[in-house]
């Protein structure tokens, strides 16, 4: 058996490559372009959103927050929460009442806030700001019945940013971390983000049974690094306006009510992931309730359609054709409106219309091309897109400004 594994290896030696022939295999090896390019195929947008997606969903469950993985539930109409308050009324109940949106969430900014929450913030404030006898939670939790001075019962319920506490980890000082991409004009705290530590002083007051009236608002530049801090004691006055505005949103939601189109900061709109429906924009809608897609909108990123539906799967949402050409693999799995015209009411399968997706072109309604007559089909309106809320449903004030439009078809007279 030696001799012939000894003969083996022999063999072998005899017939490997000369030095030329080595040189051709190796060179081959090294310019074959298959290996870099599945590399390279791997690496696109849509693997990423895939990736980042599910990187978020087991961050969630790791940090025993598995709520934010799916739709969030409608609030009762006297909870609130603290990073809610003192902002549009009309943009915190579509928030609410779990509207689609139409933006995607600024994931990057939320991402550098939390970084620079837990890698900056924290390790300053435990290092520099607590000194001897005290400690920093990274947030403490608060749910908090306040009677307004009219018999009111509101609830706030939240998580505060970190907190500086004594040896029995009792609150001593409130924080709240904010980043901005420039602090260059900021000379006092914004409004809301003041609401929101004076509902966390409140409510730790309350659940501790100590006087808690002092909280720092520290805002971190994002492209410079640089911070600005302001102190913020605990005011009877300021508080009550909070209230006040806690009571108003309380009575919009609890009479269903859609609320006015009245921001209380002038770059709400700009931002708002709601402004199509809302009347904000150039789409030909107006003061639309939250139940529904728009007719011949696509802007509605995938991710929040599918939320969106998930949310209101009880109710039977469906897409809407213009959605489902926008998604196709959205529409294998979820149900989806016919194409319907507001001139003959005729209805399409959205599937039996030829269509290029073309929002400035929108389809030719077959029938009334038949009678020739020159008109449009799109998604059934977001009021007709039945969905049963109960106390929860806003009742929108106008469902559109688009109406019916018909005419002749040339040659065909």
């Amino acid at each position: 058996m030696l001799l012939s594994g000894l003969w083996s290896w022999d063999e072998t030696v005899r017939n490997r490559p000369t030095a030329d022939e080595f040189s051709e295999v190796e060179v081959k090896v090294v310019s074959d372009e298959s290996r870099p390019e599945r590399f390279t195929d791997r690496i696109s947008a849509e693997s990423f959103d895939e990736w980042y997606a599910k990187r978020e969903f087991t961050r969630n469950i790791r940090e025993g927050k598995p709520y934010f993985n799916g739709p969030s539930s409608v609030p009762e109409p006297e909870r609130h929460t603290p990073s809610s308050l003192l902002q549009c009324h009309r943009k915190i109940a579509y928030r609410q009442a779990n509207a689609p949106e139409e933006r995607e969430p600024p994931e990057g900014i939320f991402w550098s806030g939390r970084l620079f929450e837990e890698e900056v913030a924290v390790p300053y404030l435990r290092d520099v700001v607590a000194g001897e006898g005290a400690y920093v939670r990274n947030s403490m939790w608060i749910d908090d019945t306040v009677e307004t001075p009219g018999g009111e019962q509101l609830r706030f319920k939240g998580s505060t940013d970190p907190v500086v506490v004594n040896r029995e980890s009792e609150p001593l000082l409130v924080t709240e971390v904010k980043t901005k991409s420039s602090l260059e004009d900021l000379d006092e705290p914004n409004r809301h983000h003041r609401a929101q530590v004076h509902a966390y002083m409140h409510g730790l007051s309350a659940k501790y049974d100590r006087t808690v009236d002092e909280a720092v608002i520290i805002y971190g530049g994002r492209t410079s690094m640089d911070v600005r801090a302001f102190e913020e004691p605990f005011s009877t006055a300021f508080f009550e306006r909070v209230l006040d505005w806690a009571a108003t949103h309380t009575d919009y939601r609890e009479s269903g009510a859609l609320p006015p189109a009245d921001p209380e900061y002038g770059w709400e709109c700009r931002f708002c992931s709601f402004k199509h429906r809302c009347g904000q924009s150039d789409w030909p809608f107006a003061d639309i309730g939250p139940v529904g897609f728009l007719p011949l909108v696509a802007d509605y990123p995938r991710e929040r359609v599918v939320e969106y539906l998930d949310a209101r799967a009880e109710d039977g949402a469906k897409l809407t054709p213009t959605l489902a050409h926008e998604y196709p693999e959205v529409a294998e799995e979820y149900a989806v409106h016919d194409w319907c015209c507001s001139c003959c009411e005729s209805e399409r399968a959205w599937n039996e219309v030829e269509w290029d997706g073309d929002m400035a072109n929108p389809p030719i309604c077959p029938a009334c091309a038949e009678r020739s007559m020159l008109s449009s089909l799109d998604g059934p309106e977001p009021d007709t897109q039945k969905s049963l809320l109960g106390s929860t449903l806003l009742v929108s004030q106008s469902t559109s400004r688009r109406a019916c439009s018909s005419a002749s078809l040339p040659g065909l007279r």
